[in-house]
């Protein structure tokens, strides 16, 4: 099920990353960006399907994740302290890099922040991080809407420099512009983004200490699905449309407030189809392992598609042309992970961030 888990997120966040890579991302969240019909329809698809949710599935994904490196350090007889803290760090190295380099919205950087706080949970019983998890969920509910909503027009001098380097700019003007995006980004999206990922690591652990992650047949996995998949994603359609074509700000709160629910629909759907696959699909689940490097490799390469200094497509395209040129990279990116992993055990940046985790521990 993780497999499964990782290669359907990662799927799922590009979609919603491109719309930040390929267009502008200094309007208001909720300022309508459509141009044309089909770009409406696109950005209607993306926020009622993939907004927030798919972001809730890496998230949960991180809270397997310390659940399986316990289990691995108590294996080993490694100091779990030591080798959570440095695993930190490396998110928190690679997540500054990726946000000032190519992607302002990278989430490593908030995953670091609040992954460290996770770790005084993580001797929690199931129920406390169960109840805690929710609790959060319902607590980034209420606050994100209004914050969002809060958020200024960007002048239009700052506008049009952003195009101007963008479109024309080289790498490290880009980069400089980025750095300083990412600088103002990340406050915000510690108090939007983090407390929604504490709140889903929490559930992720949570599904670890209690078997479930092991078990896609378990009861609570079917209740999810039955449950919360429909109403999840009818009512992520219904908050985008309203977003789209009514009244911004109602379709934002019901966009946000939907999204816990759909994702753990998308969880229970998963879980439904984590049987044994077969030999096309367990290549792409072994490629999908290396999810760092995928989920970083979007990013470089999405970058110099759309940016100036690369194939300067940014602003030239439509929506759905950015979608399907996301979801083709992930493919590439999938398909080369499975000749990497012929001859390396680890996705390349999975190897960086293994070095950073286990050093000086002569591992």
């Amino acid at each position: 099920m993780p497999d499964y888990l990782r290669l359907f997120a990662l799927f799922g966040i590009v979609v919603v990353n491109v719309q930040y890579i390929a267009f502008s991302a200094l309007h208001g969240f909720a300022d309508p960006v459509a141009e044309t019909a089909l770009d409406a329809i696109t950005l209607w698809l993306v926020n009622g399907l993939s907004l927030l949710k798919t972001y809730g599935l890496f998230s949960f994904m991180f809270g397997v994740g310390l659940g399986f490196l316990m289990r691995s350090a108590a294996r080993r007889g490694l100091p779990f302290g030591r080798v959570y803290r440095n695993r930190m760090i490396g998110l928190l190295i690679l997540g500054i890099a990726h946000g000032c380099l190519f992607f302002p919205g990278d989430i490593l950087t908030i995953y670091a922040v609040t992954g460290s706080i996770l770790y005084l949970f993580r001797d929690w019983p199931v129920r406390r991080l169960v109840r805690v998890g929710a609790a959060l969920l319902v607590v980034q509910a209420l606050i994100a809407p209004p914050l969002l909503l809060a958020v200024p027009e960007t002048p239009p001098d700052i506008v049009a420099v952003e195009r101007a380097i963008l479109t024309n700019g080289g790498f490290f003007e880009a980069v400089l512009f980025r750095s300083i995006g990412f600088a103002f980004i990340v406050p915000t999206f510690l108090v939007i983004q983090g407390i929604s990922a504490l709140g889903w690591f929490c559930l992720g652990l949570a599904a670890v200490k209690s078997g479930m992650i092991d078990e896609a047949g378990h009861p609570l996995w079917r209740r999810a699905r039955r449950w919360c998949l429909l109403p999840g994603v009818l009512l992520g359609l219904a908050g985008a449309a309203i977003w789209q074509w009514g009244a911004p700000a109602p379709g934002v709160v019901l966009t946000v407030v939907s999204a816990p629910v759909a994702t753990l629909g998308y969880l229970g759907l998963i879980a439904a189809f984590s049987r044994p696959p077969g030999p096309i699909m367990s290549k792409a689940l072994a490629a999908g392992g290396s999810s760092l490097s995928i989920y970083l490799g979007q990013s470089i390469i999405l970058s110099t598609i759309f940016a100036g200094y690369g194939f300067g497509l940014w602003g030239a395209v439509d929506r759905l042309t950015a979608v399907a040129t996301a979801l083709v990279v992930t493919a590439g990116l999938v398909s080369a992970l499975l000749l990497w992993r012929r001859y390396f055990q680890l996705g390349p940046f999975e190897w960086v961030l293994r070095r950073i985790t286990y050093a000086r521990l002569g591992i």
